[in-house]
């Protein structure tokens, strides 16, 4: 696909004036207490009434746990520290013996309690680990995140210490709870204090309790449900003006967080103005949000959202576009691009056409406002553009998760001079032709054959990998019958046999069947905890079953068998869709 003569008057008619503004007004307003955020929320409204936008502005109460200072001490020796948000709070001290294991690098943003992945080969098990770290306090390294909180939590230690790789303490958050905790989710918060330090600091402390002592951690949150603002604009479609594409980002931020995330408020405000400029080229509607919470709720703000307005999302929401981190100093990449896979061909068309590069694809993680997976919502962008590989490497920077791959991220050091105008208005210009694209699309832009060839793969994968255990059989041929009904259905559609609005039925329902079950293992609407989540998830205990021994085995079978019937159900209802699209 080029770019139309329609699209080329849309993008040369963005101004970045204001929007640039609101980066500039951001870059001296902190916005991480509750109230900061709200003051946050009242800028953003007032740049966009002078637009001419008309502003909705939902109050939530959402729970935050709000880091304010953190120290370790060994002995006469206290070393500076920040508390993740939603760990345990210590104010008055926690001390315990200390123990050191070294981390795998590679794990640093890896949102996952494998305890080989996070270790390497330094434990064959959760047992051998808990006999190193039981009742003592954990130093390692990497980030103050939820999985690694929650298996140390879990093996009993008492608190943990995380050596962040460089000069700068990153600030975080440590819960594997997402959004506000229901009951059930009560067994899931952080009971102990989390503190990360800077890697010089940390090499010290290390020397310091090579040959055993203790440590204290003390650390300081401010924990409670505050009221919150979520300023939405909703710019009408003119013939399904029912149906719309949710743009979103969050307005919180780490200090004043230029580049996580003032640019990509900025970018939603842009494309909120010339949209709305340009309403009369919108087939359905534009719902463009801004999110409290992001930080010190995990994502607080978009789980309000989702569950306040979830049955007019599951029925009206054809495709959700996440805006975290764009325009920041040399991210000129797009080898990282968040997208469910069908809607690949859709953003490398858009990509392509306003950069003259194909993005590379990465799978959804469960992070950053990701808070509609549930409600089966196809779902692209997280992390927008992001500095080349070489270059990153160059500085000799480690993998951050925003910014722009700028290790300025989550520190004070996220200021002005990270943001870039150049490389924010292509952005701004991605954003915005996906939006109106898929806004203005006659027929919606998935191609599902992509989503379940990749189920596919997984199962062949698993299958391997459980061996003579379990057949999988069932499961594939299941996954064969609707390729080829798909097939079918995508040629009636381009020949016309199926009407419009019977085609995009479909395809919302085929997103709301095949979303859940490629990324969720919890029951709809609910929401999964912030570790990593794998393909197909309710069958992903087939990679551990060679490595379990005795009635392990038998458990583990038992849950694959639940798993493999959830996936033949979805898969054979998907198709029973698919194949009644003509009558």
């Amino acid at each position: 696909m080029t770019i139309t003569a329609v699209e080329q008057s849309v993008l040369n008619s963005i101004s970045d004036a204001k929007p640039w503004a609101l980066v500039e007004k951001f870059s001296t307003q902190p916005r991480w207490r509750a109230e900061d955020v709200n003051i946050g929320a009242d800028i953003i409204t007032e740049y966009a009434r002078s637009l001419g936008l008309d502003v909705k502005v939902h109050e939530a109460v959402i729970r935050l746990s709000i880091p304010h200072s953190a120290s370790v001490t060994f002995g006469d020796k206290t070393f500076r520290a920040k508390p993740p948000s939603l760990s345990a709070a210590a104010p008055d001290g926690v001390t315990g013996k200390a123990v050191y294991i070294k981390a795998d690098p590679k794990s640093l943003r890896l949102y996952s309690r494998d305890v080989k992945a996070i270790f390497g080969d330094s434990f064959t098990s959760w047992d051998d680990l808990r006999s190193r770290i039981e009742g003592r306090i954990l130093v390692t390294e990497g980030f103050g995140n939820p999985a690694l909180t929650s298996l140390v939590q879990e093996l009993g230690a008492v608190g943990l210490v995380v050596i962040n790789p460089g000069q700068n303490i990153h600030w975080g958050t440590s819960s594997t709870v997402w959004g506000n905790p229901g009951l059930e989710d009560r067994k899931n918060i952080a009971t102990i204090p989390v503190v990360a330090v800077n890697k010089p600091d940390g090499a010290e402390i290390r020397s310091l309790i090579a040959d055993g002592g203790e440590l204290t951690i003390h650390s300081v949150l401010e924990l409670g449900w505050f009221r919150q603002k979520i300023p939405v604009v909703t710019i009408p479609g003119n013939e399904e003006a029912d149906k719309f594409v949710l743009v979103h980002g969050h307005y919180d931020s780490w200090d004043v967080g230029v580049g996580d995330n003032a640019t990509g408020d900025a970018v939603l405000l842009g494309l909120a103005d010339v949209l709305q400029r340009n309403r009369d080229k919108l087939r359905r509607s534009i719902r463009i949000a801004w999110w409290p919470g992001h930080s010190t709720g995990r994502y607080s703000g978009s789980t309000w959202y989702a569950d306040t307005f979830g049955i007019d999302l599951a029925e009206n929401c054809v495709a959700v576009i996440n805006c975290d981190s764009p325009g920041c100093r040399w991210a000129t990449s797009y080898h990282q691009t968040t997208c469910m896979p069908e809607l690949h061909k859709f953003v490398t068309s858009v990509i392509t056409d306003v950069t003259g590069t194909a993005p590379e694809f990465i799978r959804p993680k469960r992070a950053g406002d990701a808070s509609f997976f549930n409600i089966g919502i196809s779902s692209y962008y997280s992390l927008s553009s992001t500095m080349p590989e070489d270059l990153r490497k160059e500085k000799e920077y480690y993998d951050v998760s925003g910014c722009g791959g700028n290790i300025a991220w989550h520190t004070e050091d996220d200021q002005m001079e990270i943001a870039d105008r150049g490389i924010f208005n292509t952005d701004l210009q991605i954003y915005t032709l996906s939006a109106l694209r898929h806004a203005s699309a006659e027929i919606l832009p998935a191609d599902w054959r992509l989503t379940v060839t990749g189920f596919g793969k997984t199962l062949n994968r698993y299958a391997e990998a459980a061996g003579a255990a379990f057949d999988f059989a069932v499961p594939k041929a299941d996954t064969e019958a609707l390729l080829k009904a798909l097939d079918t259905f995508y040629k009636d559609v381009e020949t016309g046999s199926i009407d419009t609005k019977r085609a995009n039925d479909v395809q919302m329902q085929l997103a709301r069947i095949l979303i859940p079950v490629n990324f969720t293992s919890t029951p709809r609407f609910a929401q999964e905890p912030a570790i990593v989540t794998p393909e197909l998830p309710v069958m992903a205990v087939a990679m551990e079953l060679s490595k379990l021994e005795g009635d392990l085995v038998n458990f583990a079978l038992t849950d694959l068998r639940r798993g493999a019937n959830r996936y033949v159900a979805a898969v054979r209802e998907a198709r029973k869709l698919v194949e009644s699209a003509r009558r």
